[in-house]
């Protein structure tokens, strides 16, 4: 039971919880950050499809 109240008190005491403007503008760059990620990775199957479609005609055509 110790366990769980001195939990407890260091969550209320000794963590310092950020303000609601730094989780706004954390959540904001982590949102820009994936949005990104995601748009290379997009460029990334896109070209990657394109040239395994070019390899693949040309191999088809070379029977």
């Amino acid at each position: 039971m110790g366990y769980i109240k001195d939990s407890y008190k260091e969550l209320v005491e000794k963590v310092s919880w950020p303000s609601f403007s730094s989780l706004q503008s954390s959540a904001i760059l982590v949102m820009v950050a994936s949005l990104i990620f995601a748009l290379i990775v997009l460029v990334m199957d896109t070209s990657f499809d394109g040239i395994m479609g070019k390899i693949y005609s040309f191999l088809g055509n070379l029977q």
